[in-house]
């Protein structure tokens, strides 16, 4: 398989990334610094643990002065107290302040999802997008709540430890650290290992994902054509493989922790060995050599702990460097800076639409539109028409501008699309699509879609406008019937009448339909065109259809062919012309003329 973004794992440390990822640290400075505070003081505290052990043998139990032993014994205690306090006061702090990152990311990202543009979408997976907000998201949290201010404790107590032994006994202190070359060999090896079998991991949770994403959308055609047994033994080997490189990184774990402590252990030994004899020649006391031991112990730990934090910072590297690219991702399609039109409150349009000279491409050159013009009056009825792969959406596209032109220009009102406000500009249009989109909510929300001007009543008259309140009336809790994800519920015919009482709803200036009944039986068409009189009254209105029969009555009529407007005008004007139109009607309905008139 091709390699996969989410397979890379990138460098351990990027100083651009973490200069940038701790500008979202900076609004809770004050409690990563209270963190680090806490932090600092428990590895003070570690420290001096072992330091009143010596203190107790070596002065109190030594000398047999057992009152002075039970009062090093509660400053003993108090120290645990201490520490256990300040354990869970950073704790505590690193994992709010991680949580509050992690949402003003996600925030970040979701704001700029809604303002990409479209052709973003057009060669990027849905999947993909996703695992920005969460997966991705989440490996940060882990990040600023157990990595970024946990290892300067680590490195405090690494320091601390070194700088005491050596205080104590310089001898000890040497047989202590002539183990280390051993531990960074260990440790080497384990990054490395480490890092390969998490990229492999992500490799193959990135395979589950796409392979269950592609299945279960499909899952219908899967059934229909009997690819069970065939799926599942693909899934098989793919969730086979990824146990697999799973149980490559537990072995790698396995072996790091015990040789971390066989090692340790093995200074300790070495400790007893050699300690216990200067302990008998009276050069080092008791209580320096069990101090000893519990500072070797202590001193090991944060190097395994560092190696854990080294895996996620890596982590959390790759994962910066693919959110920063999402938010990075320039957007085009804005609003302009100075906008040419005042916005209009009631957001009423006189929807006279003109297209100059347009010349569009989604790629390099390959045209879509070729030289494109023509003019929509206020008020006017207009189809378009052609064959699939004409241009017809596009022409939509560019209204609403979802994509600017390359060549030419496109107005609304006398005024060019890339000098309307965006928002603006669309609240006046009304979109109609084939491929219905509803949310998960009621009936009644998906008509209204959040805008709070529209009260029940507007909901309810556009609903009948449009002969939506029949079926509505039939459900359990009318217009506060929960709907399922993308309207699962509805029939197709259902789910387009809620489309249209969302448009008429919203009184836009200029209705647009694409093939907004190409999906629905003869008599739900029959319904929707009889709701369309009423929708299209008063409207400038541009329907792109494959049925000519919903577009005969239309004041005029765009024939697209191949990226460019060949033929337009009246129904039996193109009849006439014996071109482009004619075909097209011919192919429609040459088995149905007798039932449909010209």
């Amino acid at each position: 398989m091709a390699a996969h973004d989410e397979e890379a794992l990138g460098r351990a440390y990027d100083s651009r990334l973490m200069r940038r990822l701790l500008q979202y640290l900076w609004p809770y400075w004050h409690h990563a610094l209270l963190a680090l505070l806490a932090i600092v003081s428990a590895s003070v505290l570690q420290l001096a643990q072992p330091w009143i052990t010596k203190l107790a043998i070596d002065r109190y139990i030594a000398t047999g002065d057992l009152a002075g032993l039970n009062t090093l014994a509660l400053a003993f205690l108090g120290v645990l107290v201490a520490s256990f306090t300040l354990e869970y006061v950073q704790t505590w702090l690193m994992q709010m302040t991680g949580q509050r990152i992690m949402r003003d990311v996600r925030m970040e990202v979701a704001t700029h999802l809604q303002r990409i543009d479209l052709a973003h979408y057009d060669r990027t997976p849905v999947g993909r997008l996703m695992t920005r907000v969460t997966t991705d998201v989440d490996v940060l949290n882990e990040m600023f709540s157990s990595g970024v201010v946990a290892i300067f404790g680590d490195v405090f107590t690494l320091v601390g430890i070194m700088v005491v032994l050596t205080t104590m006994d310089w001898r000890l202190a040497l047989l202590t650290f002539s183990v280390l070359p051993v531990i960074v060999v260990i440790t080497q090896w384990f990054r490395r290992r480490v890092r390969e079998s998490y990229r492999q991991v992500r490799t193959w949770i990135a395979r589950i994902n796409a392979f269950l994403q592609e299945n279960v959308t499909g899952m219908s055609t899967v059934q229909v054509f009997g690819r069970e047994s065939r799926n599942f033994a693909t899934f098989g080997g793919i969730n086979a493989a990824h146990r697999d490189v799973n149980i490559d990184g537990i072995f790698y774990y396995a072996v790091f922790y015990p040789a971390i402590e066989f090692v340790s252990a093995l200074a300790t030994a070495m400790i007893i060995f050699m300690g216990g004899g200067w302990v008998g020649e009276g050069t080092l006391t008791l209580g320096a050599m069990v101090a000893f031991i519990q500072y070797a112990q202590r001193f090991f730990r944060p190097i395994s702990d560092m190696s854990e934090k080294f895996n996620v910072l890596q982590s959390a590297m790759a994962s910066s460097e693919r959110i920063f690219g999402l938010l990075d991702t320039p957007i085009s399609i804005s609003s302009p800076a100075v906008p040419v039109v005042r916005p209009v409150a009631d957001g009423s349009a006189r929807g006279h639409i003109v297209f100059e000279h347009v010349w569009f491409a989604y790629r390099d050159e390959a045209w879509v539109l070729r030289d494109v013009s023509f003019e929509v009056q206020p008020g006017q009825r207009v189809g378009v028409v052609g064959a699939t792969g004409a241009g017809k959406t596009t022409v939509i596209n560019l209204v609403l501008r979802f994509y600017d032109v390359q060549q030419g220009r496109i107005l609304v009102d006398g005024i060019d699309v890339r000098d309307w406000p965006l928002q603006e500009l669309r609240r006046r249009f009304g979109l109609v699509l084939q491929d219905v989109h509803l949310f998960s909510g009621t009936v009644a929300a998906n008509i209204r879609l959040g805008s709070a001007h529209l009260d029940d009543d507007v909901v309810r008259r556009a609903a009948e406008a449009v002969h939506a309140d029949a079926f509505i009336a039939r459900m359990p809790d009318g217009y506060q019937t929960p709907v399922a994800e993308r309207g699962a519920t509805l029939s197709v015919g259902q789910k387009q009448l809620l489309s249209f009482a969302r448009a008429l709803a919203h009184d836009p200036g200029v209705l647009v339909l694409d093939e907004a009944t190409s999906s629905v039986d003869t008599e739900t068409e029959l319904l929707i065109r009889d709701a369309l009189r009423t929708l299209m009254a008063g409207r400038t209105t541009i329907a792109i259809a494959h049925r000519l029969s919903t577009i005969q009555d239309m004041d005029r009529i765009l024939v697209m062919h191949r990226g460019e407007l060949r033929e337009q005008g009246t129904h039996q004007e193109l009849l006439a012309q014996r071109g482009i139109y004619h075909r097209l009607y011919q192919l429609q309905y040459r088995d149905q003329e007798p039932r449909i008139g010209v």
